[in-house]
Parts: C-alpha cells; sequence; structure tokens
C-alpha cells in the first residue's frame, strides 16, 4: 500500500518497537537522578566510615601513649583509683575528641523525626486555640428550685421565698450546716487547711532542727496507766436525780450504752444516762415486797435480772418490751433463797450460788437448769473466765475450785495462801489474773497460768491495805486498776496499779469522808468511769482522765 506522495508506509512491528525506545528513553532520563543521589549517600557513607577509622587510629594512638608507664605508676593507679581507671581514661578520651559525627542515614531519620514532631506541635497549638462549635445558653441560665417541697420547708426564711436558685439554696444549706456545727470545721476550710499545713511544715523542719541539735532521751511515753497518782475528777453521783432510799447493793454500767444501773433495798432498779455533768434519769422501775440484793444486765444489755434478799423467785426486766417477767421457781433447783449469780461473759449461761456448797448451771436463754456442781463446804463467791468456758468458785474454806462449763467436772483445785475465810473473787478481763478476797482484809493476785498447774500456788502480790473483810474486787476492762473495797469501814477503797501492784496514792481523798460503806464497784466499759454504790444511797461517780472513751 503506497501514499500518496508515493512512499511506503513503515509496518506495525516498527512503530510499535520505535515506541518501545522511547519509553525506555525516558524511564532511564527518571531512574538517573535517583542512581546518581545513591552514589552520593555511597560517598557520603564511604567517607564518614574513612573519618571513623582516622578517629578510632586517633584514640588507638592516644592510648598508646597513655599506657607508656612504668608498672609502679600503673599499680599505684589501680591501687588509689581503682579498676574503672580504663573506663576513665575512655570516657575522656571521648569526651576530648567531641561528639560523635552521624552517618546519612542516622541525619535522614533524625529530621524525619524533629519534622513529626513539629507537625504535631503545631497541630495541638491549633486544637487548644479552637472555639467550641456552640454555648447552649440553658447551661449558663440559673434554674430555679420549689422550696415549698416538704424537704425544703425548713430552708424558707419568709412566704415570699417560695422559689430560689441553686446558687442561692447551696448557700443556705452551708448557713445551715456552719450554725449546726457552731462554725466553719476545719476539715471544710480550704484556707485554713493550707495555712495549717505550711505550718505544720514549718513546725516539724523546726523540730527536726531541734532534734539535731540535742542529744538524750527521744523515745516517747507509753499510752500506759502511770502508777502513783490516778487523774481523776469527781462528777455528781450517777442517781442524783434519783437517789436510793436505803443501802444500794448494786452499780453496773450497760455493755454497750452510756447508762449506769442503779438497785438497791428500796426495791427499785433506775437506768441514768451518764454524762458526768447531770447524769439525767432514763427509767426506774419499782419490785413490790422485793428488797434487790443483787442486780445485773445480761450481755446484750436487753434485760436485767434482779434477785432479792429474802426470795426464791427472781425477777427478769426485759427493757425492750418493758415488762416484768417474774421467775418463780427453777425446776430442780431447791434453794431457800436465791441471792448470790453470775452471767457468763458469752450470754449463754448463768449460774446461781446455793447454800452447803450447791452450784446449778441455768440456761440464759430458758431459765432453765442444766447441771449442778458442788464444792467441798459453802461456795462464797464465783466467776466466769473471759471465754466462758471455766468457773472459779471460791469455798469459805479458803480453796479455790476450777470446772469445765461443758462437761461440769473439777478440772483443778488450789489452796488461797492465807486465806482463813473466802469472801469474793474475780478474774481479769485478759485471763492474765486472779483476784481473791478473804476475810483477813488480804487480796491475794495470781497468774492463771500458776493456778491451774499448782495446788498451792504463790501469788504475785499479797495486797494488804484493807484492814476488815475484803468484800469486793473488780478489775478494769484493760487490767490495769485493781479496785479492792470492805463493806465494813467507811472509805475503804483502794485502787491497785496493775504493772507494779502499788496503791494509787490520791484515792480515797486523805481525811475526807466521801464513800463511806462500800457495797458495789464497776469500771464503764472503756474505763472512762468508776462508780462505787454506798449504804447512803448514792452512786459515786468518778471521771478517769486517763481514758478517753466511756
Amino acid at each position: 500500500m503506497q501514499s500518496a506522495a508515493g512512499a511506503p508506509r513503515p509496518g506495525p512491528a516498527v512503530a510499535k518497537k520505535k515506541k518501545k525506545m522511547k519509553k525506555t528513553k525516558k524511564i532511564a532520563k527518571q531512574l538517573r537522578p535517583r542512581a546518581e543521589a545513591e552514589a552520593a549517600a555511597a560517598a557520603a557513607e564511604r567517607a564518614a566510615a574513612e573519618q571513623a577509622a582516622e578517629e578510632a587510629a586517633r584514640r588507638a594512638r592516644h592510648l598508646k601513649s597513655l599506657s607508656r608507664r612504668s608498672g609502679g605508676e600503673r599499680e599505684l593507679e589501680e591501687l588509689v583509683f581503682g579498676d574503672s581507671l580504663n573506663v576513665e581514661e575512655d570516657e575522656l578520651l571521648q569526651r576530648l575528641a567531641g561528639p560523635r559525627r552521624l552517618n546519612a542515614t542516622e541525619r535522614r531519620s533524625l529530621q524525619k523525626d524533629s519534622s513529626d514532631s513539629e507537625v504535631e506541635n503545631e497541630a495541638k497549638g491549633k486544637l487548644l486555640s479552637k472555639k467550641p462549635a456552640w454555648v447552649d445558653e440553658d447551661d449558663e441560665a440559673e434554674e430555679n428550685v420549689d422550696m415549698t417541697h416538704r424537704y425544703r420547708k425548713d430552708f424558707m426564711k419568709s412566704d415570699a421565698e417560695k422559689v430560689l436558685t441553686k446558687k442561692n439554696l447551696k448557700r443556705r444549706l452551708e448557713e445551715q450546716f456552719q450554725r449546726a456545727m457552731g462554725g466553719v470545721p476545719a476539715w471544710a476550710d480550704l484556707e485554713n487547711r493550707k495555712k495549717s499545713k505550711r505550718t505544720a511544715s514549718d513546725s516539724d523542719s523546726d523540730e527536726d532542727d531541734n532534734l539535731l541539735c540535742r542529744t538524750g532521751n527521744f523515745v516517747s511515753n507509753s499510752e500506759s496507766l502511770p502508777r502513783g497518782i490516778l487523774k481523776m475528777k469527781t462528777c455528781l453521783p450517777a442517781n442524783q436525780e434519783r437517789l436510793a432510799n436505803g443501802r444500794l447493793a448494786t452499780v453496773q454500767f450497760h455493755p454497750s450504752a452510756q447508762v449506769v444501773m442503779t438497785a438497791g433495798h428500796d426495791r427499785s432498779v433506775s437506768l441514768f444516762q451518764v454524762d458526768g455533768i447531770r447524769n439525767p434519769r432514763i427509767q426506774s422501775i419499782y419490785l413490790e415486797s422485793f428488797p434487790i440484793y443483787k442486780a445485773c444486765f445480761s450481755v446484750d444489755g436487753e434485760q436485767v435480772i434482779a434477785t432479792g434478799t429474802h426470795h426464791k423467785m427472781f425477777f427478769v426486766y426485759d427493757m425492750m418490751s418493758g415488762s416484768i417477767i417474774p421467775i418463780q421457781k427453777v425446776r430442780g433447783v431447791e434453794e431457800r433463797f436465791l441471792r448470790n449469780f453470775e452471767v457468763s461473759p458469752d450470754g449463754s449461761f448463768m449460774l446461781l450460788t446455793g447454800t452447803s456448797g450447791y452450784l446449778h448451771l441455768l440456761s440464759m436463754k430458758t431459765k432453765e437448769l442444766i447441771s449442778t456442781m458442788k464444792v467441798n463446804g459453802r461456795c462464797t463467791a464465783s466467776a466466769f473466765t473471759p471465754d466462758s468456758s471455766k468457773i472459779y468458785s471460791y469455798s469459805k474454806e479458803g480453796e479455790v475450785f476450777i470446772w469445765d462449763v461443758r462437761s461440769r467436772k473439777c478440772l483443778h483445785k488450789f489452796e488461797d495462801e492465807g486465806s482463813l475465810e473466802g469472801k469474793c473473787i474475780a478474774i481479769s478481763k485478759n485471763n492474765q489474773y486472779v483476784a481473791c478476797g478473804s476475810a483477813s482484809g488480804v487480796v491475794n493476785l495470781y497468774t492463771t497460768d500458776v493456778c491451774l498447774k499448782e495446788n498451792r500456788p504463790k501469788p504475785v502480790k499479797a495486797i494488804m491495805n484493807l484492814v476488815t473483810s475484803a468484800t469486793c474486787v473488780t478489775f478494769n476492762p484493760t487490767t490495769e486498776i485493781l479496785a479492792v473495797a470492805s463493806r465494813e469501814t467507811d472509805e475503804a477503797v483502794k485502787l491497785v496499779h496493775i504493772p507494779s501492784y502499788t496503791v494509787f496514792s490520791n484515792f480515797p481523798v486523805f481525811r475526807r469522808k466521801q464513800i463511806y460503806l462500800t457495797q458495789s464497784m464497776d469500771f464503764s466499759p472503756r474505763s472512762g468511769f468508776f462508780s462505787v454504790a454506798n449504804n447512803k444511797g448514792k452512786a459515786l461517780l468518778f471521771r478517769l482522765k486517763h481514758y478517753s472513751d466511756f
């Protein structure tokens, strides 16, 4: 096929070949700058490698010159500076040589990281400078609160304040709280708290300076009760609002509430709230023709058990329901009178002391007889151990029998040293001590471990401050005070400091008749108060300042 001029046209294969050659030349032209860049980078890397080799050779020459020392100098330097001398020389040479130069690859990565961080910082700045897309006017508007609601009526000062804003209501609540608290509490005053913190830090630094400027004993005193003088305050009698007409037989603090109970021969049981100022009366009950010999709270504090002076029966006063329940007779207990009794610390048992050495164990819940035990001779006093597992019974002959409550068997028996006639017994709340008071006025103090092993144990202390029969002994809850008393002589009360076995010299007050004949004693649950019931119908109350709680 020929053209109009008559020249032959090139075939399709030739045209395709020419097109391919053009494309190849174009690609080669595009790849030439990249190859040149790679060659330049390789040349830069070779130059950096040569420079590093020169640096290494220079360091080797320096090390060689530094190492030209005698053996004696080397040993002396190692003795003075240690084995790290070579490491220190390397660090010194590196500092003299200056910072290490980076190769091309490291420079490119560093530039990339710095550019990324600049971009991030710029983006953060833009985000922070942005304004909110819109503003809701309802958020800034103050919401009104209806003050006529029954929960908010008390905060209204007038009828015009039927509606208050939240801000004003908040201010009104703060005023109400401050009025109730008597001002702004320390924990709510932020400014004063900051100032107090700064002052405390300054005082701490001053104390530290003082501590460093002097010598001596810096061990602080312990919280244990000191010996010698007992800090105490005489309060109004606990039953000031209703003094008993006759002898007060019992005074006892409630096991959990701030309440004290008194009972006596005037046939009444009274409850008073203990505040140390007025001691207001809570309630009184009257038991007709029933002079009370002893009264005692139940462990849960919901009942009062009272026995009479010449009765077979006893009463249970349920304080929760307000009912008085007479227990006419306990089946299986054949006694003419029921007077002395004890309640176990776990609240499960009640122990009645009978005549001729009989001990009757009753269920506290049903008031029914569980078992009967008997000692040789006549039993004058008994006491449960704090875990209610054992019973210590003191006989008139001066022997102490130890019973197992579960099996009702006698585990051990020991003789109270020098006792002619047993009168009273008490066990400390921590089960460490046993106190036995005799008719001679001597109170022997034993450790329970010795009492369980020996037949004739030696007391750790024989308290001989009473000249008449010891009729009442009791420990305070912390086992730091032992109170001993006699009802046969006026002012015959002594408080013994247990750790040192010494008597507090300031109680009772010398040449001041105040206590008269002691009938009963008790400490409050945390030893804050001490009360003594006397024959004048008063429950004398003393505040023991060493103990902060009731």
